[in-house]
């Protein structure tokens, strides 16, 4: 197991105040640090069903073997949980959270930290997603480096960032950020409308966090004077990726391989409860485009895609202009969840020496332990021809 973590007593910058010791992430001795991605495991699905309907507990026993075997092979440095971990509106209030222990026995098994952003099937009226961070800041503070930094209304609870720091000796200086955004969605915990509903929550990244977003980064580039790389998570996606398909050329799969089986268009932030894009995520889209330095945005929630795509023009449909960004899709990882492709998740692998240069290298493994769609997230990405990725489904 590779070795990065210096460990220090720091507060958890939380609306809980509580102070444990965390891991301080660092790049390896080579100048790596690598991280995988597990997207909409969605445990928790049809607890009640029996063996003979082929899903429900046994959903989550596979997703767990999933979990084991890219572990197992990829043994990295750090683990982000990128949204859907459960499936709420399939749970019970009194056992909600209890999912939580058996998603993340592999990385504790392996002593190896993350970090989550809840997504919209995480909070439910069964399920809240306070809970869910309170007990991974309880019961896993030592390994769980999930937080909450904007505690306004309406701007749910997985907005933090982490710093990587260099594997030169104990910097002060993060040679690496990593940003974490909710997105929200899903239904209110514990709340009916007037009618005894239970209550859409919109699936965007709330203003509030924008704000805190935009401050916190210039803060820190004005506290170290330089730009610091960095990557964001962030469960559903932003417009840019629906708007990237419906381009002329598409998502080609030369250039952007992966699956784009969800598709025209994926299901992303700004979507009304009519079903009609309302632009509001326009303002953090503005906010991830004017972030020096920013490499790649992470999503989920599309189970069909996993595809990266380098916005570098007006999209389809859009007044914003990219300037380079490359926003990627991970991989569904569990069995919970729709679809039947080929479970697994992707990998990023940073260099200290091509982070200032923004580059990343990034690929997925498979269930199977076969490497789909590896790519050099550069300055030429986008135009650079890769091997087609045609999926394998599996049950």
């Amino acid at each position: 197991m590779r070795q990065n973590l210096l460990w220090a007593a720091v507060a958890v910058g939380s609306k809980f105040g509580i102070v444990s010791a965390k891991p301080r992430l660092a790049f390896q001795p080579d100048g790596t640090f690598h991280l995988s991605i597990f997207e909409d495991l969605h445990y928790g699905e049809g607890e009640d069903n029996p063996p003979s309907l082929g899903w429900g507990p046994i959903s989550d026993i596979k997703s767990t073997r999933v979990m084991n075997t890219i572990l197992d092979s990829e043994e990295p440095d750090y683990v982000v949980l990128n949204g859907d971990l459960i499936t709420g509106e399939n749970t019970y209030l009194f056992n909600s959270t209890d999912y939580l222990d058996i998603i993340v026995k592999p990385l504790v098994d392996r002593s190896i930290p993350w970090s989550s952003t809840y997504g919209n099937h995480d909070i439910n009226y069964n399920l809240s997603t306070e809970a869910l961070l309170h007990k991974e800041q309880t019961r896993y503070g030592k390994l769980s480096l999930t937080r909450s930094m904007v505690s306004a209304a309406n701007a749910g609870v997985s907005n933090y960032y982490l710093p990587v720091y260099s594997s030169k000796g104990y910097s002060s200086t993060p040679a690496a950020l990593l940003w974490f955004f909710d997105s929200k969605g899903g239904k209110a915990f514990q709340k009916l409308d007037a009618d005894g509903n239970q209550i859409q929550l919109p699936g965007t990244v709330d203003q509030s966090v924008v704000d805190w977003f935009t401050s916190t980064r210039d803060r820190i580039s004005k506290k170290y004077k330089k730009t610091i790389p960095s990557l964001a998570f962030v469960h559903i996606p932003t417009y840019a990726s629906a708007a990237a398909q419906l381009t002329a050329s598409g998502i080609n799969n030369h250039t952007a391989p992966g699956i784009n089986d969800d598709c025209c268009p994926a299901a992303t932030q700004g979507i009304d409860n009519a079903g009609e894009y309302d632009g509001s995520d326009v303002p953090f889209m503005q906010a991830l485009l004017d972030t020096e330095g920013l490499i790649a945005v992470f999503s989920g929630h599309d189970h069909g895609n996993d595809w990266c795509y380098k916005w570098n023009s007006t999209l389809n449909g859009m007044g914003l202009e990219g300037d380079g960004l490359v926003v990627c899709f991970g991989r569904h990882s569990g069995y919970g969840g729709y679809g039947s492709w080929t479970r697994g998740a992707r990998q990023v692998r940073l260099s200290e020496k091509l982070i200032k240069k923004g580059e990343a290298e990034t690929w997925v493994r498979l269930e199977d332990e076969t490497v789909s769609g590896w790519v050099m997230l550069n300055s030429t990405y986008g135009t650079d021809k890769y091997p087609a990725v045609n999926d394998t489904m599996t049950h």
